[in-house]
């Protein structure tokens, strides 16, 4: 019998799918269809971004660093749209952890303003917007390029995002302690084989990762969407499968 053969006929073929760091699109205002619908609030743990319904039956952990081109590749023109359209249809809810660990390895502190900026955004309720933001807007990885000056700009293209609060948040890094523990925990995450941490993006659904030889799925929006509809539907199937093709 094969086991959780729906997901590794879905998850092989995403395999041809190539990760390129192209930068199509970028500089162009993102559309907010339905972003302002979506609720977001701070978990618990004081460092993981809840996006969408709490009821929603699908859990998405999503790793990302702000500067990390793969990240963008998702956000813009990978699976990013069509899991904001299950957030919609409340069938899934996004939990962000945001790394900054590319700062340290290309130099420079831009991940670290713009995951401050991210945090300063979600107490104005407008997190998953500048998110959109940022991503459609994203410099090359190798180029330093959100600062202050670049967050606040950014900012603009969201309604009701500047203010004082928030203006001053940015420049003064308030939130600080809250990149510093959001990147602890992206370590954490790694455990003991990926002590830096897994990597961006990195996806893991309903506690299931999806393993990074598999990740070309994650920048193709109708495997994607396919994979959460699925999941949605056969959780329990989810939890059982093996997302390796020679097990059958």
């Amino acid at each position: 019998m094969m086991r959780g053969g729906r997901w590794v006929v879905l998850c092989a073929a995403a395999v041809l799918t190539l990760a390129g760091c192209g930068r199509d699109g970028v500089g162009e205002r993102p559309d907010f269809a339905g972003a302002q619908e979506l609720p977001e609030e701070l978990a618990e743990d004081g460092v993981t971004i809840l996006v969408g319904d709490p009821d929603a039956t699908t859990r998405v952990r999503l790793y990302e660093d702000p500067r990390c081109p793969y990240c963008g590749d998702f956000e813009t023109t990978g699976g990013a749209s069509e899991l904001q359209e299950a957030m919609l249809a409340r069938q899934a809810r996004t939990e962000y952890t945001l790394a900054s660990f590319l700062d340290d390895r290309v130099g420079g502190i831009g991940s670290k303003k713009a995951v401050n900026a991210l945090r300063a955004a979600l107490e104005q309720g407008k997190f998953v917007e500048y998110h959109e933001v940022l991503y459609a807007n994203q410099p090359e990885e190798s180029v330093d390029g959100f600062t202050d000056a670049c967050l606040l700009d950014l900012a603009d293209q969201v309604e009701g995002l500047r203010g004082s609060a928030f203006d001053s948040a940015v420049k003064t890094m308030k939130y600080r302690s809250f990149v510093s523990a959001s990147q602890k925990a992206y370590e954490s995450a790694g455990g003991k084989s990926e002590p830096e941490g897994p990597g961006t993006p990195t996806v893991v659904i309903n506690g299931k990762r999806i393993p990074l030889e598999y990740n070309g799925l994650l920048y193709d929006g109708d495997t994607f969407a396919r994979l959460l509809l699925d999941i949605h539907k056969y959780p329990e199937q989810w939890k059982l499968t093996v997302l390796d093709p020679s097990v059958q």
